[in-house]
């Protein structure tokens, strides 16, 4: 699952690929912003670990990696 996150005063968002739906993902975001913790804490696919202050997460957005195509389209 591709994973877009938007930071305020930050000119690129971050993307990673986590190999958690999206309803897990979005369920560890909502009980992240519910709770006392001060960072959301996101694990890729490669075992790397993004941390976001909850108060300056601007968005998130889930959605499948795109495949790229090969070729010339017509």
């Amino acid at each position: 699952m591709e994973v877009k996150i938007g930071v305020q005063n930050a000119n690129r968002e971050l993307v990673i690929d986590s190999d958690l739906s999206g309803e897990e993902i979005e369920g560890l975001v909502s009980k992240a912003l519910e709770g006392d913790s001060a960072v959301i804490v996101l694990a890729d696919s490669k075992g790397r670990k993004v941390l976001v202050p909850k108060d300056k997460l601007a968005y998130l957005e889930l959605g499948s990696p795109v495949v790229g195509q090969v070729g010339f389209r017509s």
